[in-house]
């Protein structure tokens, strides 16, 4: 064994909702609560916000011919908003001051005019950016989706289905108003703002001044709103995943839970993290409700002071009283933006929060890929060689190799059992064939390939696997057959389960093969999944199969069923079988004993058993004497 060796790489994998996170402040004034932590604007804020949304911004662009379309309908729209001060004007300064009735129907007409193209470009902006918003959704999803099926066994371990449910659903809803209305909203606000500055700096320099001096206010308190509300809602977006995997972890674990009556104890355990996110929501809460308000005193404030100097202006005669009711407009459609960017600022802090949740996981890569030069594995015979294979899982407080230079081979057709103690290696062995992890020295052949130089999905095409613990699907027994071979006939699929003696019980339930099994097989007894599996892996048809413990939680009648139906399905392929029960291999071609991660034993049953002192010996001594007490 040489020292230095190269070890496993360690996925980054996601940390575990709930983790390390800033604890709730207590203590002083709302004020000091609210702006506790947060951080004054700087470079860095600009440099996320533009390199989360030009990451976003790549799920947009194959959409951007019909967000233009959107955005001229916007633009068009806001353009047109512009004009109705202006349409006031007259009709205060000439159809009110002159009483003339056919300018104050022109000016009607042509305000109801505006108002129905205004209607209809807000129908035509509001369908394209919604339509833009869910295909965006949708492909992020499925990006995000067919990424974590790439991710290795070892990822899957670290982290919590919650969590990842979580990302998926919650985090990619929230990113979807921003990267779609928001940016178009900003538009709007933006042009709106601007057209009415230059309109009243036009009519009025004097007053657009003194009422542009608040501006500067309500912007330091919409960005620090923003960085607030950003980093608020990433601690409420994790409160929220850790509450979704403590639910997942306890309604999986049902039968546990009513076994131990902890029904109190886990409802507790969940309105406490429901209070958690109460807690870090009134925060957000808090913010919005003093941030907002004090926003918009700012700007009322500056429009009763342009009140009061317009009216000074039109009562000296160089204002006329339209002009200051269109300046009043003005002002009120200026402050309109001011309080929509800080909302807008707001949701884009919101979505940029999420979106680091989604690129984490989108960033962390599968740590085995298919070699460039990898190759697609032809139909195989079965020959399976290990050669000098050691592994660990790169755990940092493990001591030790799960396997120390393992070397066996296993001719096609044969039948090779694993025995052996607890935390020998037996599953971890098995689990190198179909890649779920790769040796951390030496290599696994098959057929003569090295399985790291042939394409992965190739190999594990022709490997079939029972486990002991069969996950079945949530559809119907015809569903989770048919999943071995998805493009198999009817008579296919019943052949497949008349070899594994699940066809005439599969006859008997409600409705035969369209029965739904429930949430992992639920509805079905452990015999009756097992025979499910034993049917789906036949309709495989591998050439290597793989079975781990399946019959050793079976009742004796279950367990003389599925034994023939394994015999059906062992027939003629290369089969490892991890046995804790020496009865039921004794009849195997080669029987491995590991211990420690090594091999310290193999051969038939008739030579390990004549062993002077063998570990296999002393197992089965030790078993047929309790069987036969």
């Amino acid at each position: 064994m040489t020292e230095g060796r190269s070890r496993v790489s360690r996925s980054p994998a996601i940390a575990a909702a709930g983790g390390d996170r800033p604890a709730l402040r207590r203590g002083g004034g709302p004020m000091a609560r609210v702006f506790a932590d947060t951080p004054l604007p700087d470079r860095r804020f600009l440099h996320d916000l533009f390199v989360g949304y030009r990451r976003l911004l790549v799920f947009v662009k194959p959409y951007w011919r019909l967000l233009a379309i959107a955005a001229v309908f916007l633009t068009a729209n806001a353009l047109l908003g512009l004009a109705l001060p202006w349409v006031v004007r007259n009709i205060v300064d000439t159809a009110f001051a002159q009483a003339n009735m056919a300018e104050l129907n022109r000016v009607i007409g042509l305000l109801l005019a505006i108002f129905l193209v205004q209607a209809v470009l807000g129908f035509g902006q509001s369908y394209l950016i919604a339509w833009v918003g869910e295909r965006v959704v949708t492909n992020l999803r499925r990006t995000l989706y067919a990424h974590l099926h790439a991710m290795p066994l070892r990822f899957f371990a670290a982290a919590r289905t919650g969590d990842l449910l979580s990302r998926l659903g919650n985090d990619v809803a929230a990113i979807q108003e921003a990267v779609t209305g928001t940016l178009l909203s900003l538009l709007s606000q933006l042009i709106l703002f601007v057209g009415g500055v230059v309109i009243i700096l036009l009519m009025a320099w004097r007053l657009t001044l003194l009422m542009l001096a608040v501006v500067p206010l309500a912007m330091l308190g919409m960005i620090l709103l923003g960085r607030m509300i950003r980093k608020i809602s990433r601690e409420a977006q994790d409160a929220l995943a850790a509450l979704a995997a403590l639910a997942e972890e306890a309604l999986a674990g049902v039968r546990i839970v009513k076994s131990f009556a902890r029904e109190p104890y886990e409802t507790q355990r969940y309105s406490d993290g429901l209070e958690r996110l109460f807690a870090i929501a009134l925060r957000r809460v808090r913010a919005r409700a003093i941030l907002g308000p004090l926003i918009g005193l700012l700007a009322f404030s500056a429009i009763a002071v342009v009140l009061w100097f317009g009216s000074r202006e039109v009562i000296a005669g160089r204002l006329t009283t339209g002009q200051l009711v269109s300046f009043l407009l003005y002002t009120m459609m200026i402050a309109s933006p001011l309080g929509a960017f800080t909302a807008l600022y707001s949701q884009l802090q919101q979505a940029l929060g999420a979106s680091e949740r989604v690129f984490e996981l989108l960033d962390t890569p599968p740590e085995m890929r298919d070699a460039s030069d990898a190759v697609a594995l032809p139909p195989i015979t079965g020959q399976v060689r290990f050669e000098e294979v050691s592994f660990d899982y790169g755990d940092s407080d493990q001591t030790r190799e799960v396997l120390q230079r393992v070397s066996l081979e296993v001719e096609p057709g044969q039948v090779a059992a694993l025995v052996g103690p607890s935390g020998a290696g037996k599953t971890t062995l098995v689990n190198l064939i179909p890649r779920f992890y790769d040796p951390t020295q030496g290599r696994i052949l098959v057929d003569g390939y090295d399985i790291r130089r042939v394409q992965m999905r190739s190999l594990r095409e022709q490997i079939g696997i029972v486990p002991q613990e069969t996950a079945l699907f949530s559809g119907s027994v015809q569903d989770n057959i048919v999943y071995g071979k998805l493009d198999a006939t009817q008579e296919e699929i019943e052949a497949a389960a008349r070899a594994a003696n699940a066809h005439d019980f599969i006859l008997a339930l409600p409705e035969g093969y369209a029965t739904p099994v429930g949430e992992r097989g639920v509805k079905l007894s452990g015999g009756q999944r097992q025979r499910i599996a034993i049917a789906r892996a036949l309709l495989k048809n591998p050439r290597i199969l793989i079975l781990d413990e399946a019959t050793s939680s079976l009742d004796s009648e279950s367990e003389l069923a599925v034994q023939e139906a394994l015999e059906r399905l062992m027939r003629d392929r290369t089969t490892f079988v991890i046995a804790h029960r020496l009865s039921t291999i004794i009849n195997a071609d080669w029987i491995i004993v590991l211990d420690g991660g090594q091999i310290v034993e193999q051969g038939p049953h008739a030579e390990l058993l004549a062993l002077e002192g063998g570990l296999y010996r002393r197992m089965y001594a030790l078993q047929f004497r309790w069987e036969e007490g």
